[in-house]
């Protein structure tokens, strides 16, 4: 099987590192067009430049902050309003971590816009052109943590189990267009996001990165952290012809971890 999205646009959220950059350039090496967004202008253009073009594509970027809802909901109705998607991947840089007693009611709220307006609000907009062509695919970039909450993490659980929920309810909407709507949930990643996560817990617990680091790597059954280009391939089939009788799945990516998240 080869995956092959030669003349299909993407768009993908936080795409300047980690798991959003290691899904575009999957995306562009299997031929499509790829629109990198994230806040970072620098970052973005050192990732288009990584970015195949061996099928002609003419990617590009949109630099937009997912912390200001108003502002990011303005640039993108500007994008849609010039540019038709096949391919919407929903990834947001995280919320801050914390547990539910030093959370506040506008912590909640901000967490809200972030992971939920944002994407709600992008997968109304794509879907125009994707109901016109009879394609698309909706993926967006979750966690492990709606199906096992981790109390630290009280903010990404809560708002990624509400995208979640209205991810599935969306795919029974849009699936006799030819559209899918898929989640899924990240596991442990060597991402710059995992390791700062580490080093917080490190100090809440007076231990080591590389105690924690290691205390992680031993829960999960293939003992190691997954790889972000492995996040790429998952997305690209997901965004391929090849999954167009999946839809409203949340897939976990984990390498077996979970039931046993700490």
């Amino acid at each position: 099987m080869q995956i092959d999205l030669t003349g299909k646009r993407a768009l993908v959220g936080g795409a300047s590192s980690g798991i959003g950059k290691a899904i575009a350039i999957e995306l562009a090496s299997c031929g499509a067009e790829v629109f990198l967004m994230a806040r970072n202008e620098e970052k973005l253009q050192a990732v288009l430049n990584e970015l195949s073009i061996s099928a002609g594509q003419k990617h590009g970027i949109l630099v937009s902050d997912f912390m200001n809802f108003e502002v990011h909901k303005s640039n993108l109705k500007k994008f849609f309003d010039v540019q038709m998607i096949d391919i919407l991947v929903n990834n947001t840089n995280g919320p801050s971590a914390g547990t539910v007693l030093n959370k506040s009611v506008s912590d909640y709220q901000e967490a809200f816009d972030l992971l939920f307006k944002n994407a709600v609000y992008a997968t109304s907009l794509a879907l125009n052109s994707m109901r016109a062509s009879g394609f698309g695919r909706v993926i967006n970039v979750s966690s492990l943590t709606v199906k096992e909450p981790q109390d630290a993490l009280v903010l990404s659980n809560t708002m990624r189990v509400a995208l979640v929920s209205w991810s599935k309810s969306m795919s029974k909407a849009v699936a006799a267009d030819g559209i899918t709507v898929n989640s899924i949930l990240t596991g442990y990643f060597a991402t710059d996001r995992l390791y700062d996560l580490m080093n917080n817990q490190a100090k809440n617990e007076g231990l080591s990165i590389e105690e924690i680091e290691k205390r992680r790597i031993n829960s999960i059954p293939v003992k190691r952290l997954g790889k972000p280009e492995e996040y790429g391939y998952l997305a690209a089939f997901l965004a391929s012809p090849y999954a167009s009788f999946l839809t409203g799945a949340s897939i976990p990516l984990d390498g077996g971890l979970s039931d046993v998240l700490f």
